[in-house]
């Protein structure tokens, strides 16, 4: 089957972000195809690349990247609800007259659509978070 996924909430505030990412895991060692991976609200929190949890922690934002880079995942972040909390690619830094940019390598930021399209190429999109 293929899956999207849709992540509603920050990788710390609850256990939404960490079941999504668990999920993906289980999905893709029963091979199942993931199709992408949509941070969307407050989930957007998940592509900043200035987090640092204690070493002791899991690192989600990491983990998010090496699973990207293993199995060639979409990590798209909602543009919108990205600007709003902050997350910003070089582009949208330059457009918006920022000094510096914050998303992690191995996420991109792209318009609601790209849910859109998700739901409509996946057999299941599921969703973490409120």
């Amino acid at each position: 089957m293929i899956f999207s996924l849709a992540v509603y909430s920050a990788p710390y505030s609850s256990q939404a972000s960490y079941s999504a990412y668990q999920f993906s895991l289980a999905l893709l060692n029963q091979g199942h195809k993931l199709h992408r991976i949509f941070f969307y609200q407050d989930g957007v929190h998940n592509a900043t690349n200035l987090a640092a949890p204690p070493q002791d922690e899991f690192n989600l934002q990491q983990s998010w990247q090496a699973l990207a880079k293993q199995h060639n995942l979409d990590l798209v972040v909602c543009i919108a609800a990205g600007l709003r909390r902050g997350i910003l690619d070089s582009g949208e830094a330059n457009r918006y007259d920022k000094p510096s940019y914050n998303i992690a390598e191995e996420f991109t930021i792209s318009g609601l659509g790209q849910l859109i399209e998700a739901a409509a190429v996946s057999d299941r999109l599921i969703s973490f978070g409120n």
